[in-house]
């Protein structure tokens, strides 16, 4: 390892360290899943029911989108409206906060779909690759 990769390695992480990087990853770990990001999409254009919901996000499970649902109004990026009829109809919308994050996912979406053959490709010339050798013990 060259001296230069020692000092970047030893210098402290920008933007306030490493309670930026937590901050980060929490938010990453919540609208980086799958789930999210495609519920966030889905309630761009419009408030949904969650049977809505459900029908438009294929393979999504009742009880995994109400955690997503859940997760997403705990941090404060949709709403869940109640409307007093029989039987209830809940709706569920993104908030002001939950608008201004529809941008970068509608980018990441776009990049993924763009990019998603040369990705597949890399994988497989990295997948017929040989195993590296192992190494070996050296004994004195």
């Amino acid at each position: 390892m060259s001296p230069g990769a020692l000092k970047l390695s030893a210098r402290p992480p920008p933007h306030g360290g490493s309670e930026s990087c937590l901050a980060v990853r929490d938010i990453l770990t919540r609208v980086g899943d799958k789930w999210s990001v495609q519920v966030v999409g889905h309630l761009g254009p419009g408030p949904l029911r969650f049977g809505e919901l459900r029908r438009a996000i294929e393979g999504i499970s009742q009880r995994m989108l109400t955690l997503t649902l859940r997760g997403l109004e705990r941090d404060g990026l949709v709403t869940r409206t109640v409307h007093p009829t029989v039987p209830p109809q809940v709706d569920y919308a993104l908030t002001p906060l939950g608008e201004t994050l529809l941008g970068p996912v509608s980018e990441l979406s776009r990049w993924a779909v763009s990019h998603r053959e040369q990705i597949q490709a890399a994988r497989g010339l990295y997948d017929a690759r040989p195993e590296p050798a192992s190494p070996v013990a050296v004994r004195r």
